[in-house]
């Protein structure tokens, strides 16, 4: 497994805008796969982390291409994440169910608030509109 890290530098006004957004990359080739973490700035400043799984893949021209697929990780959420990440991990490593789940929340909870979160969280979109102005 290869590794790869740096950190963005620019050299012009394109290329600094790019350096606030994109502060550091990590970029791990796994196999077939390659990975990256991205640490990114928003306008104000504040951090988060895209994580990129990239996937060689031959098309049916007989072409390759990437297929991508973006997770992004705001640092409010870094605790929760990496808890679930590491107790995801030591199951598989274990083979078996040693683990507790570290929030349990009782059955009728957890049927409240998908309910409660299907109703008014949610907005009904219409994608026949798409594309007409």
């Amino acid at each position: 497994m290869e590794e790869e890290t740096g950190i963005k530098d620019g050299v012009n006004a394109g290329e600094e805008k790019n350096q606030k957004e994109e502060i550091f990359t990590k970029v791990v080739r796994a196999g077939k796969r390659t990975y990256f973490f991205d640490v990114k700035a928003t306008r104000k400043d504040d951090y988060y982390l895209t994580i990129t799984e990239s996937k060689k893949r031959l098309g049916k021209e007989g072409k390759f291409f990437y297929e991508k697929h973006k997770v992004f990780l705001y640092k409010e959420d870094f605790d929760k994440f990496t808890e679930g990440l590491k107790d995801a991990v030591t199951y598989i490593e274990n083979g078996k169910d040693d683990l507790k789940p570290s929030n349990p929340l009782p059955e009728d909870k957890i049927i409240e608030d998908n309910v409660t979160a299907s109703s008014e969280e949610f907005t009904n979109i219409e994608f026949d509109d798409l594309g007409k102005k």
